[in-house]
């Protein structure tokens, strides 16, 4: 059968093999430490502790039953739940309102507030760590208000570095939807604030969507502020992890095996929200 002409179009077969073999490659390099984590947690702790082997002698779920007991993993696991989540929805709707009013309207300094909001995303976020610790104690000392320790004081923490990048990727996203249909909803009887929920925000859910996602990750994976900001009652996850480490030896297994078991509701979230997450960052980006 006489051999098929390659397209004009079509990239030469070096190009093709070698995507191949870089793509093989980033894939094995993603999946290996993956694939040490399952197979670390599955051994008990002697075969963990000693030399590494690839392939497990013996394989045991206990690591995975001892992880609820050898700390309050569970709590560790709500505190994180709320204070994500509070984190992302009030992120979402401040974002939501402050985005749609620089997108639409003309307003004095307009302009420096924008490059404020983006200029926030300067500096790292360690410079703030004493400020909002000497700014959370004292405000508790003057009024009574536990922020130190305590969650509310977390949320807000984290509200410091998600809502700037917020706001300015949702004005990019606003400046994209056509104001003609603000202008359609508000003939119709809408005002500025119908026009925004019926007609903007369900254009804009890639975009939230987006949003959502970013706060979310910053908030459910953050160590440094969870670590100085929190107490045995309000610990998360990130900071609760490290309780399998004790003075006289490391539940390496257990640590294995709860690290996978707290990112499932991570992965599995953002795997199905990957369509919306590419979009809003795409349209977000370019104006």
């Amino acid at each position: 059968m006489p051999r098929q002409a390659l397209s004009p179009s079509a990239p030469p077969r070096s190009f093709v093999w070698t995507r191949r073999i870089v793509l093989t490659f980033l894939t094995a390099f993603a999946l290996l430490p993956v694939y040490v984590m399952l197979s670390s947690s599955l051994k008990p702790l002697q075969d963990v502790s000693g030399k590494f082997r690839w392939f497990p002698s013996g394989l045991t779920v206990r690591p995975y039953i001892d992880i609820w007991h050898t700390v309050p993993l569970a709590r560790y696991f709500l505190n994180s739940l709320i204070v994500a989540g509070a984190a992302t929805v009030l992120s979402v709707v401040i974002a939501v309102f402050a985005a749609y009013a620089v997108s639409r309207y003309r307003f004095r300094g307009k302009r420096v507030f924008t490059i404020t909001v983006l200029s926030t995303q300067m500096f790292p976020g360690i410079l703030f760590l004493l400020p909002l610790f000497l700014i959370f104690v004292n405000i508790g000392n003057s009024t009574g208000i536990a922020l130190y320790g305590s969650r509310g004081g977390l949320i807000l923490t984290y509200l410091t570095f998600s809502l700037p990048f917020s706001i300015w990727m949702l004005i990019g996203y606003f400046d994209s939807i056509p104001r003609d249909l603000d202008e359609a909803a508000m003939v119709d009887g809408c005002g500025a604030l119908g026009a925004l929920v019926r007609v903007v925000v369900p254009a804009a859910v890639p975009g939230i969507v987006a949003v959502a996602v970013y706060a979310f990750m910053t908030a459910w994976g953050e160590v440094l502020f969870a670590s100085v900001m929190t107490n045995d009652t309000t610990r998360t996850l990130s900071v609760g992890l490290q309780g399998y480490a004790t003075q006289n030896d490391t539940y390496w297994n257990q640590v294995m095996a709860a690290s996978l078991v707290v990112s499932v509701p991570v992965v599995a979230g953002f795997l199905l929200l990957q369509r919306y997450l590419v979009a809003g960052l795409t349209a977000g980006a370019v104006k």
